[in-house]
């Protein structure tokens, strides 16, 4: 792929910049789903070719068949693919007959040249086996295709007409129903469709407009399964009867043009088709594919250029996984604004928060620091959504509800701006909604609040079979709930000392993990026992104890989802689970036996292959030899992962990207200041680079030097650190560092030194901290 990046750059004149670093597919082939294509940051219209292989986010470098292009992605998820609406598919009839053609995707599917494909950040193309080639750009809400066509003949010599079609369908093959229309005059073809959210309930109506330039028009019409007809010009179509699933659209036929390119404008909209050609024609009104692309990378750079790092002989491919994380992190959510049919405000819209309990940790955090403005942007979007819906969104996508995987993880992104200290948020409008999620239970907390309140509050744990008469979700997760709401009920402390509001409530709550730890636990695999006693169970409503094996839902057994095998943990296993008590290390060291003890189950953890560096619970864990005074042993278990796991090959991501969390957890590992979500805490290790700088505006620059940095990475371990010139010797820092742009600057060793190893060098804890002055 780079040889086209720097084909591109001598064509155009320009020199490299930050964008040159950047490779949308790192991560397109071994399941982490990444979106390749065309978008612009957080936009809408996301432009790329879609296969009938790893689907998720429409393309992959897995040598399967290209089945449409189409305009609407979300990026990173795991699960169903998602969005995919509408694709456009170019084609010759054989032979000028439209019986000929090939309408249904798997009769038109169709190999891509592997060497032809070309991903840049606003950018995407590739060729066709059959010689057709794509490329694509986008707008905020429309895309901007070019499609070449060779010189092809029929049998009698006559020139073959190119023929363009809509498919109504997405990706998921979710559509309920649809309708288009097709202007025999011009060409235009819109319509719209209802479909199904991925990982939610409801539906969405999603509308579209599509124009085409640089032919005159043959003839034009709709298609049904595998047949077509140049009548009628309008079609309505339901999902059909049973098995048997109705695959529809329209279609336009063109003179060849003497160079072969057909340029179709593709406008999208949740509003409206009329809103969708709009959309188009407002943002793409002169059909200049450079302009557009040139606009679009300029937006990315706008983005990405106030993050610089010396790399100090850093490999390319660190340079490219550092950049390439960052990127990925302004793809997912999306800025809908503008674009909601379900209620008026002045307020942000952003969509696919897909999903929070996978974001919070890193990407949130991240984006606070590299685009802080639209991070404050995203927190007012969640704060309108509770404004108009009565409840913050744990998962949301395609205007629709998303499934709750664990607590109300959007209380944890709140605190997180609050504690950072972004603007333009109402922090009164903040607390009522975050009080709203721990006192009251909603009917349905399948996708919105919690469940299990009336237990929660009795009790102090989510029960195993709890007996919840005041609303329905799927009742699991006892353990992995119980966790997360004792953090959420952290942070909301958290927020009530920074309003002046009583904490007393919430902190009690805080510690509510206690009560599901059994101490005589033990935990074997494969009959062995592991040598380890003492793990969190769950526990009935009577207070007697459950069992969960401590292995169970690792990678070592059987993977636990929220539907197809529910268990008392989400996604990982009560082994991952034992280290979830981001707000109080300390005393869970204490109920583990000591920090010796944390040490040699998070060792063992980890060697043993029982935690899984794909999902995101792991990330804290990484680093969760801080709190234990050997923050080095951090640093030496992230070079474990980087490059081995996060690299800048196609299958350089360990699991789905989760809307950039993997990318975020990479970025932050190599700068080498890791945030505990939720506090004003960053965990100082090694970072990867010499040095790296973030200008936060206003000539506020935040700078990270080392010394004695070795790209050979033997110089791993900190041996002591200054902060602007004074020796500094906590192993944390707060998010002070960024907003008033200081300058840390670490000297490396190859062998373990006492930095950050005393008791007063800890991050804070609650137990060990007054919460609400957790900062230098």
């Amino acid at each position: 792929m780079w040889k086209h990046v720097v084909l591109f750059a001598l064509a155009t004149g320009t020199s490299c910049h930050v964008l040159d670093y950047i490779d949308p597919l790192i991560g397109s082939n071994g399941g982490g789903n990444v979106f390749a294509g065309a978008t612009l940051p957080y936009g809408m219209a996301k432009a790329v070719a879609d296969v009938d292989g790893q689907n998720t986010g429409g393309f992959s470098t897995d040598n399967s068949n290209v089945t449409g292009f189409s305009s609407m992605h979300d990026a990173g998820t795991g699960g169903n693919p998602s969005l995919g609406n509408f694709p456009l598919f170019p084609q010759f009839c054989p032979g000028n007959d439209l019986n000929n053609c090939r309408f249904p995707k798997d009769s038109r599917k169709l190999p891509y040249k592997n060497d032809t494909v070309v991903a840049r950040p606003g950018y995407f193309a590739l060729t066709l086996d059959n010689n057709i080639s794509a490329e694509m750009t986008t707008t905020k809400h429309a895309a901007l295709y070019q499609f070449s066509f060779p010189d092809a003949k029929a049998e009698n010599g006559t020139t073959l007409h190119p023929l363009i079609l809509v498919d109504l369908d997405d990706l998921w093959l979710s559509r309920q129903n649809a309708s288009v229309s097709v202007d025999a005059a011009t060409g235009r073809i819109s319509g719209n469709g209802t479909f199904l959210p991925s990982f939610g309930a409801g539906s969405y109506v999603l509308h579209f407009c599509v124009d085409f330039a640089g032919a005159s028009i043959f003839d034009s019409g709709m298609y049904v399964n595998d047949r077509a007809g140049t009548e009628p010009k309008e079609l309505y179509v339901t999902r059909g009867f049973n098995l048997f699933y109705i695959q529809a659209g329209s279609f336009v036929r063109f003179h060849r043009p003497s160079d072969g390119t057909i340029s179709a404008r593709f406008g999208v909209s949740y509003i409206s088709s009329d809103k969708a050609c709009q959309n188009a024609e407002h943002e793409i009104p002169d059909w200049d594919f450079d302009v557009i692309r040139a606009r679009a990378e300029d937006a990315w750079i706008e983005k990405l250029d106030h993050i610089s790092i010396t790399p100090g002989g850093a490999s390319e491919d660190l340079q490219n996984t550092f950049y390439s994380g960052l990127y990925r992190n302004m793809i997912n959510p999306q800025d809908y604004t503008g674009e909601n049919p379900q209620w008026e405000s002045d307020e942000p819209y952003f969509d696919s928060f897909y999903c929070i309990w996978d974001a919070f940790r890193a990407q949130h955090p991240m984006l606070t620091i590299i685009d802080p403005n639209e991070q404050s942007r995203m927190v007012r979007s969640l704060l309108d959504t509770y404004k108009h819906r009565g409840w913050l969104p744990d998962c949301q996508m395609s205007l629709s509800r998303g499934w709750t995987q664990g607590g109300s993880n959007a209380d944890v992104v709140l605190v997180d701006a609050y504690v950072k200290n972004l603007t333009g948020i109402d922090w009164s409008l903040a607390y009522e909604a975050v009080i709203k999620d721990a006192e009251v239970e909603p009917l349905d907390w399948s996708n919105q609040g919690r469940g299990g309140l009336q237990s929660w509050k009795r009790l102090n744990y989510i029960p195993y079979l709890d007996y919840d008469y005041l609303g329905f979700g799927t009742n699991s997760r006892s353990i992995s709930r119980t966790v997360e709401y004792a953090y959420n009920d952290f942070v909301i402390a958290t927020l009530s000392i920074g309003l002046g509001k009583d904490p007393s409530v919430y902190l009690q709550r805080a510690s509510n993990w206690r009560n599901l730890y059994k101490s005589d636990q033990t935990s074997f695999i494969n009959g062995t026992d592991t040598g380890f006693v003492g793990f969190f169970q769950p526990k009935y409503l009577n207070g007697t104890w459950g069992y969960q094996d401590p292995i169970a839902c690792s990678p070592l057994a059987t993977f636990c989802s929220l539907t197809s095998n529910p268990s008392e943990t989400f996604e990982s296993s009560v082994w991952e689970y034992q280290f979830y008590v981001p707000q109080d290390m300390a005393a869970l060291i204490d109920t583990l036996g000591g920090a010796e003890t944390l040490i040699k189950r998070l060792d063992y953890a980890f060697e043993s292959g029982l935690l899984d560096i794909s999902n995101e619970p792991v990330f804290l864990t990484v680093y969760a030899y801080h709190y234990a005074g050997r923050p080095a042993l951090s640093t030496k278990r992230v070079h474990t992962y980087i490059p081995s796991r996060f690299n800048s090959s196609y299958t350089g991501l360990p699991g789905n990207d989760d809307s950039g969390a993997m990318g975020s957890f990479s970025a932050f590992s190599m700068m080498g200041l890791f945030p505990n979500a939720g506090q004003n805490v960053y965990l100082i290790s090694a970072p990867f680079f010499e040095s790296w700088s973030i200008n936060m505006g206003n000539d506020t620059v935040a700078t990270v030097k080392t010394v004695n940095f070795d790209p050979a990475y033997k110089n791993i371990y900190i041996q002591s650190v200054t902060l602007n010139g004074g020796q500094y010797k906590k192993s944390w820092i707060g998010h002070e560092f960024f907003a008033q742009g200081w300058t840390l600057e670490i000297t490396l060793g190859d062998a373990e030194s006492d930095w950050g190893t005393k008791d007063e060098d800890l991050p804070p804890s609650m137990s060990t901290s007054q919460i609400g002055h957790m900062s230098l």
